[in-house]
């Protein structure tokens, strides 16, 4: 198992993406601290993982709070004695933040997602990273989206947001891989086999005039395959990044966008 005794947080657990990741950090032997902003969703999750209360936990988290990760992480050093890994899947519904034109679109529509994602992982990576620089180990990891790379319209600040994630990540990795700590991030496209994705595809056919099914095959023509990522090639690159395996992988962004995007 590649993630064997890794302790390992995951922010945004409750979602698709946070999910996902926790399936397969888990099947490679993981000790998960699963966490949300409700904590509904993130007991559920655990309670479909192997292990018990030692290797599955649940917390009522919210990644925009800074005392509130910290407080968190405390317990997590006091209960496990390191954090070896710090995943960010932490997202936002987007029915008012995409679909519209960049000039019709309200400022803090626009700004929401760029502030959000950003402040979010800013506030996780630097507290799992005070820790993990003192260990001199770790690794710190985002989820972000082809829109960092490529413009598409009517997608508001959610470009804007990924890039900036993007950027964080290889700013993070300059500071922290001298200490032992890497920072990576991963870029899938699509995803529809995720709920909060398949909703935004809805949204942009309906802006398109078409149906989901024919939005869904415009994007996944533009692959390779003519197919868009799943969850679970997702999750799975995940756990592999996470792993001692992809140690010499640092500051650079996973590109899972099936030859969509050239590196």
């Amino acid at each position: 198992m590649m993630l064997k005794d890794k302790v390992a947080v995951i922010y945004g657990a409750g979602g698709a993406v946070g999910g996902a990741v926790a399936q397969a950090f888990a099947r490679e032997g993981a000790k998960l601290f699963l966490t949300g902003r409700h904590l509904a969703p993130v007991e559920a999750l655990a309670r479909t993982l192997p292990g018990d209360d030692a290797t599955v936990n649940a917390a009522q988290v919210d990644a925009l709070d800074e005392e509130a990760i910290e407080k968190h992480l405390q317990a997590v050093v006091a209960r496990a004695g390191r954090v070896d890994i710090s995943f960010n899947a932490v997202g936002l519904r987007n029915t008012t933040l995409q679909v519209v034109s960049l000039v019709d679109l309200d400022i803090e529509q626009f700004s929401l997602p760029i502030t959000t994602y950003t402040r979010s992982y800013f506030l996780t990576a630097r507290q799992a990273g005070r820790r993990m620089v003192e260990k001199g180990s770790g690794v710190i990891m985002a989820v972000t989206s082809t829109p960092a790379r490529s413009g598409i319209p009517l997608m508001g600040g959610v470009g804007p947001a990924m890039s900036a994630v993007e950027s964080l990540t290889r700013g993070l990795s300059a500071e922290f891989a001298r200490h032992g700590v890497r920072v990576v991030g991963l870029r899938p496209l699509g995803m529809p086999d995720s709920g909060t994705i398949k909703e935004v595809y809805g949204l942009h056919a309906k802006a398109w005039g078409m149906t989901w099914e024919q939005f869904h095959d415009l994007i996944a023509a533009r692959t390779h395959p003519r197919r868009l990522t799943t969850l679970k090639e997702m999750a799975d690159v995940a756990a592999f990044m996470a792993s001692d395996m992809a140690g010499s992988m640092s500051g650079t962004i996973v590109n899972m966008g099936l030859g969509s995007l050239d590196d």
